[in-house]
């Protein structure tokens, strides 16, 4: 059997588990990742010997490198992703649950001996700032270098998160192999009470890189609601006046709603002397500050990133930050072993080498990139990186943003009432299904808080949880809701977005400060003629009151609409939510 035994650390409860699952598992041998610069060159070059990774143009690409992974194997499996509590009732009806100790029978037939032949990886890590009391402690034990190397690339890996370990107990155990990639033997499972994950049969990103979507969000969500903080599915970005007031703001969208481009943005020209600078693109955990504000970092410490539709325009900062010293998963290649991936700027190459390494002419029916092919880049690459992504003690947040892809009802911008009202909105978010799906197209999906798949226990508790931040959090930070997807009736968008969404959150960051009016609608307060600055933007005035007008018929639909996804849950449905649904109906009924 291979040894345990390691210089790294002397933490008995950490090197009596590794032992316990080393004899589960049977590895051959057991490799502890210290983080370091030469083991990751030496991870890399044993993986690119393996045939893992494969070298790109080192003169485009420095540093960067290609993955491509099992054809079944490709995304999150939701279906196959299971919250395992001791009651179904603490899972919800949003999740999948199974008993814990039937998951833990059927995964320990599935790891026994499923390292033979096989190197098991010790993975330790921080997720969130050194030293920080926002931050948690992993530790990931996997048989895939990809994921070994991803780690490295995601979190604050090796020896630093072992020694702020030091000698405690108090450590999310993660237990990950790849076994035969076969779909029907694929689990991801998460024990909230034993602050475990184990994860079986995939080596996706969302699958298998435990601190991420499993430790960040579901395990994070619940640890969150006993210990009276938020871990949340939202970016962190800063906003830096020309008089050097930075605002801190963190927002919720769901997937194909532009979150890391707005996470990146770039001013227009119009804001010359403003700043928006990233804390985070992807998660944020929230806490409430001594000073009674609510405070945020950003768990991450790269990058997992969508590449398909990232380009110069939509997002330079991106493009920037993929440049050097990244792991690219499932794009395309030229011949000149450059990436592209449809939505890459520039013409199509006539011919291309597809995400399966199969040959790829232009005009072909299939993509060339998989449509969810990947990034894994350092945050310390992202050129608008914000001095604080280290700070322990976060940022301070001054408003919450909610957003969806709608093509009516939901105004370009609007502002809760309070915090009730606020949690409401993001209760009941919601996001049109687009061709990234699967199913059909344009067809709205309840969303809340753009957390459906990553809330780890009941979803009615976590609103709860919301409701209750209330009284934990004297100056709570402004809730908005917005929308850069509304449509005219001829189908076209209403606003141009990208860069251009600064606009909007100028008069979010402004009313958070107080410094400007609003109108009130039925349904919350919406910016006055000429309060969103339009000024260097060729635009008529009337698509931008469009933009943000309220349709009383479309929200009473909407609002009726909501009842089927409140009444799922029963009673345990806060009721404050439901009154709420309930006013707003009755002002328009």
């Amino acid at each position: 059997m291979a040894s345990v035994s390691t210089n790294l650390t002397s933490n008995k409860f950490l090197l009596d588990w590794v032992a316990q699952k080393v004899t589960l598992c049977q590895p051959d041998q057991v490799v502890w990742c210290d983080g370091s610069e030469d083991e990751n060159k030496r991870l890399t070059e044993f993986a690119v010997s393996k045939g893992i990774l494969a070298p790109l143009n080192q003169e485009k690409h420095p540093g960067c490198y290609l993955h491509r992974s099992n054809p079944n194997d490709v995304a999150r499996v939701e279906h196959l992703t299971f919250i395992c509590t001791p009651t179904k009732e603490e899972a919800g009806p949003t999740n999948n649950w199974k008993a814990p100790d039937e998951a833990y029978t059927l995964l320990r037939g599935l790891f026994e001996g499923s390292m033979k032949g096989r190197t098991m990886y010790v993975v330790p890590y921080v997720m969130g700032p050194l030293g920080s009391e926002h931050s948690k402690i992993g530790v990931e034990l996997t048989d895939s270098v990809y994921v070994a190397l991803n780690m490295g690339i995601m979190t604050r890996m090796g020896k630093p998160a072992l020694d702020m370990l030091g000698a405690s107990n108090n450590f999310n155990r993660g237990l990950h192999c790849t076994g035969d990639l076969n779909p029907d033997r694929r689990y991801i499972c998460h024990f909230p009470q034993d602050n475990a994950i184990w994860s079986f049969g995939s080596g996706y990103g969302g699958n298998a890189l435990l601190g991420k979507k499993c430790l960040a969000l579901r395990i994070g969500s619940y640890l969150g609601n006993k210990e009276e903080w938020l871990a949340e599915h939202m970016l962190i970005l800063g906003v830096e006046s020309p008089e050097g007031q930075t605002t801190y703001v963190a927002a919720a969208f769901p997937s194909a709603c532009g979150k890391t481009n707005f996470a990146m943005m770039i001013p227009p020209k119009r804001f010359d002397g403003w700043k928006v600078t990233t804390v985070g693109d992807d998660i944020a955990w929230l806490r409430v500050g001594d000073d009674g504000r609510l405070w945020a970092v950003n768990p991450e410490n790269g990058y997992f990133g969508v590449a398909p539709g990232t380009n110069w325009q939509s997002n330079p900062n991106a493009m920037k930050t993929i440049a050097k010293n990244t792991i690219f998963t499932n794009v395309a290649v030229t011949k000149n072993n450059t990436v592209w991936w449809e939505g890459l700027d520039g013409e199509t190459p006539d011919e291309l080498t597809d995400w399966q390494g199969r040959p790829w002419k232009k005009g072909s029916a299939e993509k060339a990139a998989h449509p969810n092919s990947r990034f894994t880049a350092p945050a310390a690459n992202n050129p608008i990186l914000s001095a604080h992504v280290n700070d322990p003690r976060g940022v301070p947040i001054s408003a919450i943003i909610f957003g969806g892809r709608r093509s009516n009802t939901v105004p370009l911008v609007m502002q809760s009432f309070n915090w009730a009202h606020g949690v409401y909105l993001g209760a009941t978010l919601a996001s049109e299904t687009t061709a990234a799906a699967a199913g059909q197209q344009g067809v709205v999906r309840r969303d809340p808080m753009a957390m459906l798949p990553f809330a780890g226990y009941n979803m009615a508790d976590y609103f709860a949880h919301w409701l209750a931040m209330q009284k934990r959090v004297p100056y709570p930070p402004k809730i908005f809701m917005v929308n850069w997807f509304r449509k005219d009736k001829n189908g076209k968008f209403l606003w141009p977005g990208y860069g251009d969404n600064m606009r909007v959150l100028k008069w979010i960051v402004d009313r958070a400060h107080g410094n400007v009016g609003a109108q009130e609608s039925l349904f919350g307060w919406v910016p006055k003629q000429g309060h969103i600055d339009l000024s260097g933007l060729d635009i008529d005035p009337a698509k931008v009151d469009e933009a943000t007008s309220i349709n009383e018929g479309e929200w009473k639909a909407e609002l009726e609409n909501q009842k089927a996804f409140f009444d799922q849950f029963g009673e345990r449905m806060p009721k404050t939510l439901e009154l709420i649904r309930q006013m707003l109906l009755s002002r328009v009924a």
